[in-house]
């Protein structure tokens, strides 16, 4: 070791940025994330009775970008300076420093390492006088390679560095505020991919694109309140395209930003809790323009309670032309001044508020107006207004009544709803078209689909889930009317008034609320029968087939429905080939001709009613025994009653099975009924034992009559407990097991197919 008491000038070259003060926000422009989103209020102010007794009023605070601005404590390095070398000791080599050493410079820095040729060269470690150190490599005096900076108060970054600067990646960690970055440098600054947590418990983070130190380009951005922006930033800013989600406000919003707010054409959704058993989506939702941060320009609002309003907007308010849609389906169309209808007609119904599609002179309200325009091109040009006066007419004169019917078909199936507003579903409209025997006139329903379909797609066209608004339910009678009566009644003067008016006195009105069938016709049984309605619609739609051309929509005749029933095993020495006829041509205008439907199509409603049928004749021996079992009297009845159950459940699952299959499938019949189904089951199970029971034998004695009535409530309540069972046990021990072992099957034999053909 040699000690260099002289003083020897040695330049160390440093970093080249300013340096700024430990711990404190480097990025000002992130101020400007005070800025607020402005998703105000979307309150429905409608000066209307009739409308809305509860106005609907979404006056929420503001989905925030109320977020403090993030402190990145980011320490930088400081400027090149020149150094004295005070002391100088260890290796040297022709009088210049060389190995490991260790040099003292003026002002107390202090560099323990390696040198080469005079410079510092190899691993090493300088610590400046105020405390910043770096530990790493070094080349010609030059931080360079992987190496460690530690501050004073404990910050540091580990990674890479060029020059003395963070370059390509690395890691920096704030010790005071626990700020942190992992990712790419540049030049000393973020740019490229990182990821940034601005305090300890990580709550608050960006994780994406950086440039300059900036977030700028994608990114994901998760504030401290649990808020999260995704999509494209500018200059710290969010600007581009992004989705911001406000979970705890239960709010959305995916579109354009500029500048931080909301900007462009976007989506805003505002999910709400949903009242058990309401018709009503989950969700207001706007979808439009928005200028810096409100809602402004053309738009379409569509309100959780069902009314929607498309038309212009001005700051967050409707305003100028627009048009409202009610939830019973009356329509408003017209000027808004500040979020408020100018009108002077009375929204009851009974008259238009405002011109409607262009057709002032309607006698009808919106809620009933015809969409016939189809119809009115068979009618000559001329005579048309007349035929739609005349046609209208007839509705308004039969408006009361057919209000009532739409009312009463709207609620078959359901429990009950807290709005106690109902609409008619496709399901319901078959059964109403059922029930006044329009099938019986040569037309099935899905011809009848097909001819009122109107702008529909063919999805919606098939499934019985489709809403159908009292308007549609008009205007689909006015069609059906036209389509079997018209040739009858080429006579009279007005066309489809005629043909309504027919249709009316024979069918509708003779024969409306006189439910038929085999899902509707109890009430009690329906509730539970709809619980397997989405289940089964798939399994319809498996089997459907593809139409000929010109139509390519799939449908299932009856004979496709005969062999899903031999394929699944469900035909058995009860129900036959010839009963399960019987159940399917039951409401046909011949029932006793069998052989009529085969070639028939059907719809889903026709589908699940034979399933409906085919339960009570199958699980008949069932109920039969459950019935025994029930009436017993003696203190062994329970257990008697279980050990039937047992016996009967291993009766249908060995039936179900083929006979090569039966053991494999009773086993598995428990797994293959899903959790739905079993909790519908428990449900009606607890719904039945709330039933007012009988007072006991004593009280029956006391008074005849009395015991009389008891005994009949007691035999009713049965008769629905065995009807219930009925359900249950065909759909989760007969139908879905064979389906499933079905396409289990199947699948298996279409892979050995393909592994004998490779």
């Amino acid at each position: 070791m040699t000690q260099e008491k002289g003083k020897k000038r040695t330049t160390i070259k440093d970093d080249k940025q300013e340096m700024e003060k430990m711990c404190e926000n480097t990025e000002t422009a992130e101020e400007k994330e005070k800025r607020k989103l402005k998703s105000c209020s979307a309150g429905l102010k409608v000066n209307s009775a009739d409308e809305e007794q509860k106005q609907t009023s979404l006056h929420e605070d503001h989905p925030d970008s109320r977020e403090q601005p993030e402190r990145d404590d980011i320490y930088e390095l400081q400027t090149l300076f020149s150094l004295m070398v005070q002391r100088h000791e260890g290796e040297t080599c022709d009088g210049r420093f060389h190995g490991e050493g260790v040099a003292c410079f003026e002002g107390g820095h202090v560099y323990k390492g390696m040198f080469s040729r005079g410079l510092m060269d190899g691993h090493g470690v300088f610590t400046r006088a105020g405390g910043l150190k770096y530990e790493g490599e070094f080349v010609c005096n030059m931080p360079m390679g992987q190496g460690t900076y530690t501050w004073p108060d404990g910050s540091s970054y580990r990674g890479e560095v060029y020059n003395g600067l963070r370059h390509r990646t690395g890691t920096y960690t704030c010790a005071k505020t626990g700020v942190s970055y992992t990712g790419q440098w540049d030049q000393g600054k973020r740019h490229g991919k990182g990821a940034v947590y601005y305090n300890q418990d990580k709550t608050s983070w960006y994780k994406g694109d950086w440039v300059k130190n900036n977030r700028e380009g994608w990114g994901v951005r998760c504030y401290p309140s649990g808020n999260i922006y995704t999509g494209e930033w500018k200059n710290n800013l969010r600007h581009g395209e992004g989705t911001m989600r406000w979970p705890k406000l239960g709010q959305q919003y995916v579109g354009m930003w500029q500048n931080g707010v909301q900007h462009g054409h976007s989506t805003h959704v505002w999910i709400l809790t949903q009242a058990d058993g309401s018709q009503y989506s989950q969700s207001n939702q706007y979808t439009g323009d928005f200028y810096q941060g409100q809602r402004h320009g053309w738009g379409t609002f569509y309100y959780a309670t069902g009314a929607i309003y498309e038309g212009e907007w001005s700051n967050n308010k409707r305003h100028a032309q627009g048009k409202f849609t009610f939830k019973d389906g009356r329509v408003f169309e017209g000027e808004l001044v500040d979020d408020q209808m100018m009108m002077t007609h009375n929204l009851n119904g009974n008259r238009s508020p405002a011109p409607l599609c262009g057709n002032g002179s309607s006698t009808l309200g919106p809620d009933m107006a015809l969409n016939i325009e189809y119809l009115l091109d068979m009618i000559p040009e001329r005579q048309r207004d007349s035929e739609r006066e005349e046609v209208e007419s007839v509705v308004l004169i039969q408006g009361a009544e057919l209000r009532s019917i739409y009312s009463f078909y709207s609620r078959l199936g359901g429990t009950h709803s807290p709005d106690n507003v109902f609409v008619l579903t496709r399901l319901q409209l078959w059964r109403l078209l059922k029930d006044s025997n329009i099938h019986h006139h040569d037309v099935t329903l899905t011809k009848i689909d097909r001819f009122i379909r109107e702008d529909a797609t063919t999805a919606e066209v098939r499934s019985p889930f489709t809403p159908i608004l009292l308007r549609g339910l008009l205007s689909c009678l006015v069609a059906v009317a036209y389509h079997i009566y018209h040739k009858d009644m080429m006579s009279q003067k007005y066309l489809l008034a005629a043909c309504f008016s027919k249709l009316m006195e024979d069918n509708i009105l003779p024969n409306a609320k006189n439910v038929k069938g085999f899902l509707f016709r109890q009430p009690d049984c329906a509730v539970v029968a709809v619980n397997y309605l989405k289940k089964c619609w798939e399994i319809y739609q498996v089997y459907c087939t593809v139409s000929a051309a010109p139509r390519d929509d799939q449908t299932m005749t009856c004979r496709h429905l005969l062999w899903m029933f031999k394929d699944l095993h469900l035909l058995d020495n009860k129900l036959t080939t010839a009963r399960l006829l019987e159940i399917i041509t039951a409401e046909s205008r011949d029932p006793s001709n069998l052989s009529s439907c085969l070639d028939l199509e059907i719809t889903f409603l026709e589908f699940f009613e034979v399933l409906l049928g085919s339960a009570e004749v199958k699980c008949q021996q069932v109920s039969e025994s459950l019935e025994e079992s029930q009436s017993l009297s003696s203190p062994d009845a329970e257990a008697g009653r279980d050990l039937t159950e047992v016996e009967a459940s291993e009766e249908i699952s060995q039936t179900t099975s083929s006979p090569s299959q039966s053991t494999e499938k009773s086993s598995d019949t428990a797994e293959l009924s899903s959790a739905e189904d079993v909790e519908s089951q428990q449900d009606v199970k607890t719904k039945v034992s709330e039933e007012p029971q009988s007072a006991g034998h004593t009280e029956e004695y006391k008074d005849g009559g009395e015991g009389e009535q008891t005994r009949g409530t007691e035999a009713n309540s049965r008769e629905l407990e065995f009807r219930i069972q009925t359900i249950h046990q065909f759909f989760n021990h007969f139908f879905f097991p064979a389906f499933e072992h079905h396409q289990l099957v199947s699948k298996k034999m279409k892979e050995e197919k393909l592994r004998q053909e490779a």
